[in-house]
């Protein structure tokens, strides 16, 4: 797994204020602010391309039910689940985002453990 997440800084202070929300459990909130601290937050023209961010689409594994799945990364105003299109901020989203193609990420999110992998990152067109 990645050292240090990349975020871009829109990305960084959406999760700080869901963060400062208390919209995260109590272990989700000092993974989160311990990523944040550490984190590299640059403008989205530099972002790696193999970075999960927002407007990308992701193709990860869910170690859990071994399902592999396809989304798209939103914003939490443009989620729409039955389009596959998540929120950064879904369980799933928060846990990823930052994080590049090959990362394995284990995550204690509110509907129970998550390990996910993820696949692919391509820009959205």
């Amino acid at each position: 797994m990645s050292e240090n997440i990349i975020l871009t800084t829109g990305t960084y202070d959406l999760i700080k204020d869901h963060v400062r929300r208390k919209k995260v459990t109590p272990q989700e909130e000092e993974l989160l602010l311990g990523q944040l601290k550490k984190a590299t937050q640059v403008l989205r023209k530099n972002l790696p391309e193999d970075i999960v961010s927002i407007n990308r689409k992701i193709t990860y594994k869910d170690h859990s039910s071994n399902e592999q799945k396809t989304i798209l990364l939103v914003g939490p105003e443009k989620a729409k689940t039955s389009k596959n299109k998540i929120s950064v901020l879904s369980d799933e989203g928060i846990a990823m985002v930052g994080y590049k193609v090959g990362d394995i990420i284990e995550w204690p999110a509110k509907k129970g453990n998550l390990k996910l992998e993820i696949l692919k990152v391509e820009e959205e067109v």
